[in-house]
């Protein structure tokens, strides 16, 4: 097989990230279309990038028989009919996170790969970070021995303008980060519950249109372990994203590097998730035009993605009933 052509949907901060990967940066790729509701964001990348077509309807692109792939990095209410669109058409698709916000979504996507016979991978970076999957090949082969408790958090640099933020963000495109790595990092453990409180406490004038800035969730696995994910959308230190697990024979953590030296204690800080994370996002594209070279299965599949979002959605019924909640039917996949 030749170059896998790639068609990009959306022209925003993460389509722009994802497009420069495919076009300087990923072996074995081009990117060939770009699909934007609007047509000068597009038409902008695509110069700047060199893809040779640009459209405003992404099923368009879909159908263009001289685009063998597609990224979606468009918001996330969107993400599910948009896999199923182009899994339709015969595409393999790498998606953001979420890829859906309600199982029955997630499951209807997961289904359109299936029958297509087409790659689905999800975004979620974390498990192409060195220090992530470092952890976890030291919890497969047992070094870390059986977990028992874990953490993960994820602390965005700045707030700015909470107007656009979707409702329950902060679980189903934030905190989602952190399922995924809890998941990652328990393997073959089911959640069974979760406890999640939230509140804003960055901007409270905006709670009563719905905006959630900070969150604490419980949750615990069918091995025993108990695990704790934190969000807020404010570190005025930089973006901080920190995990660890705790294990009968011992621990492994990943986080920002910390110096000490005579002057006191120190750390670089990133400012954005394509600063922290660039390496990972590069190598998950990487990954995802490899399996599609290979057909071998995406190391992160739709399913994996659908756990993330079953704990995701339990959190909001947490929040809302203020009670613990059993996490619904992951025994039930497609």
């Amino acid at each position: 097989m030749g170059e896998i052509r790639i068609g990009l949907v959306g022209a925003g901060r993460m389509g722009s990230f994802h497009g420069k990967s495919i076009a300087h940066k990923i072996h074995g790729a081009k990117l060939t279309a770009i699909a934007a509701p609007r047509t000068g964001p597009a038409e902008r990348l695509a110069s700047e990038l060199g893809a040779s077509k640009t459209y405003t309807d992404p099923r368009e692109m879909f159908q263009d028989p001289s685009v063998d792939a597609v990224i979606i990095a468009t918001p996330a209410r969107s993400h599910a009919e948009l896999i199923i669109a182009a899994a339709n058409e015969g595409k393999a698709v790498f998606c953001e996170k979420p890829m859906a916000i309600t199982l029955e979504e997630a499951d209807k996507a997961i289904l359109s790969a299936q029958k297509a016979n087409v790659p689905l991978q999800i975004g979620f970076n974390r498990r192409f970070a060195a220090g992530f999957r470092a952890a976890h090949n030291d919890i497969v082969e047992g070094r870390i021995g059986t977990p028992q408790l874990l953490r993960s958090l994820t602390r965005d640099p700045g707030l700015g303008d909470p107007t656009p933020i979707p409702e329950w963000a902060i679980f189903l495109e934030t905190l989602i980060h952190d399922f995924d790595a809890l998941l990652y990092l328990n393997p073959g453990a089911e959640p069974t519950e979760v406890y999640a409180v939230a509140d804003a406490l960055v901007r409270p004038d905006f709670k009563d249109n719905g905006l959630l800035d900070t969150a604490v969730v419980n949750i615990r696995f069918d091995n025993g372990a108990i695990a704790t994910a934190e969000a807020n959308f404010q570190a005025v230190y930089g973006y901080d994203v920190r995990s660890e697990v705790f294990g009968s024979a011992g621990s492994a953590q990943q986080t920002n590097m910390i110096r000490y030296i005579a002057e006191g204690i120190s750390s670089d800080t990133c400012r954005q998730d394509t600063e922290l994370f660039h390496d990972a996002y590069v190598a998950e594209l990487t990954s995802f035009v490899e399996c599609i070279r290979t057909g071998n299965i995406p190391y992160l599949t739709g399913r994996d993605a659908r756990r993330a979002l079953s704990i995701a959605l339990a959190c909001i019924e947490s929040v809302k009933t203020n009670t613990p909640v059993k996490i619904k039917d992951n025994a039930q996949l497609v």
